[in-house]
């Protein structure tokens, strides 16, 4: 059974930074796309970043390009996404997603992917 597990979140104030890493379990996280997805209070689940297995294609959604940058190291079976310049908007429960037998490719969509982890919540205040 594959496990994604969250961490990294935290309090932080407006304009600050935070790293959430997600550590999956398994032999074959290399071959994975991996995906970042949040939910804030009252919202639906949405897109955030999504890397392809290499690590050479990324996607973000257009609220957090040039202030979030999503990357790999598949040797630690790691994915992390790194949180610049964060805004009260930003707050929300972030989930890391996985999706087996990706290709070389990147995901956006929700439903593409295979295995979630618990979440961990960010809060940024003002």
């Amino acid at each position: 059974q594959v496990q994604l597990v969250e961490s990294g979140g935290g309090l932080v104030q407006a304009g600050g930074s935070l790293r959430l890493s997600c550590t999956a379990s398994g032999r074959t996280f290399a071959t994975w796309a991996m995906g970042w997805f949040r939910q804030g209070p009252g919202e639906e689940r949405s897109f955030v970043a999504a890397i392809n297995p290499s690590g050479e294609l990324t996607n973000y959604a257009n609220s957090v390009k040039g202030r979030f940058t999503i990357s790999r190291d598949n040797v630690k079976n790691t994915v992390y996404l790194q949180m610049n310049s964060l805004k009260l908007q930003d707050t929300a429960i972030y989930y890391c997603a996985a999706k087996r037998g990706a290709g070389n490719f990147v995901y956006s969509a929700s439903d593409f992917y295979d295995y979630w982890g618990q979440g961990t919540q960010v809060t940024v205040s003002s």
